[in-house]
């Protein structure tokens, strides 16, 4: 069982018929958890009932909840989420929000300390207030891990390249890689090549890129490790990839071999997929029947 704690966004994703729980690192956290994982949630909510659901759902899935920050002046995250007739989502992410102002604490820098690894994404550096209490946490951080989600209007190249030189473990999907590779004046064409050309820039040795329903590649200390993908029906993407990367880390930190690992992480996300939200319970018997199914 590895020790984690995540930073950044917990919401409400608004779908056009019903409202679900979310925020990438949420997801995250949610599926480190399910999997054994001991995992704190460092982030903040506003008052009122969608703040109290929030928290009540964090304590019900047995997420440490003592990082959450109750604030009086700022709702709690919302995001209104568009589905196209292939299920694959966009997103209109409300500003600012009470997780946009995560305010520095001993209590968070303890819980990052004492950690394994520290989980952050690039939305919640968008604005200031977070983003310094993000830079001052990754300082105490033992194995950082950032997940690029990036959310126009809320990134920029200078942040971004900030960030990767900071992580040890970086995760992209294949737009965001090729997006980045050229912020970085990258010649290379073919995706391998970009993984090591970014490998080398941000001295990064661990980086995984999705590439939605073909799979998975995997960097790890010097080697390639690939996933070609599950044939699924998708129901919708919210999540699928956070569910990707919660079950990743979770394995390569529990000393998983990376094949196994990047195999069982793309069997989570393909799961996640089939399923309507972004946070479905799914067994480990149903994981292993999925990837063995004689």
């Amino acid at each position: 069982m590895a020790k984690i704690t995540c930073f950044g966004e917990v919401l409400w994703d608004v779908f056009p018929t019903h409202k679900k729980i979310g925020g990438a690192p949420l997801n995250v956290a949610n599926r480190l958890q399910a999997l054994g994982n001991d995992v704190t949630m460092v982030s903040a909510i506003g008052q009122g009932e969608n703040g109290a659901k929030l928290l009540e759902y964090i304590k019900e899935v047995g997420i440490n909840p003592s990082c959450i920050q109750v604030h009086n002046e700022y709702k709690t995250g919302k995001v209104k989420v568009m589905l196209n007739e292939k299920g694959s989502a966009s997103y209109d992410i409300k500003y600012p929000r009470a997780w946009d102002k995560i305010r520095l604490t001993e209590i968070n820098k303890s819980a990052v300390k004492n950690s394994d690894a520290f989980v952050f994404g690039s939305l919640a550096a968008r604005d200031e207030s977070s983003r310094n209490t993000l830079f001052k946490l990754i300082e105490l951080a033992k194995y950082k891990i950032f997940d690029l989600n990036l959310r126009p209007p809320y990134y920029t190249k200078e942040l971004l390249i900030q960030l990767m030189n900071k992580a040890d473990f970086i995760k992209f999907n294949d737009d965001e890689l090729y997006e980045v590779s050229a912020y970085l004046d990258s010649k290379y064409r073919s995706m391998e090549q970009n993984i090591r050309f970014i490998s080398q820039k941000t001295n990064t040795k661990h980086i995984c890129v999705t590439k939605g329903h073909h799979g998975a590649v995997l960097l790890y200390d010097d080697k390639f490790y690939y996933n070609s993908g599950y044939l699924i029906k998708v129901i919708d993407t919210v999540g699928a990839g956070d569910s990707f990367l919660g079950s990743l880390i979770s394995q390569l930190l529990n000393k998983v071999n990376p094949q196994q690992a990047v195999d069982f992480a793309c069997a989570v996300g393909a799961l996640v997929a089939q399923s309507e939200g972004a946070n479905p319970k799914i067994s480990q018997s149903e994981i292993e029947a999925f990837i063995n199914p004689y």
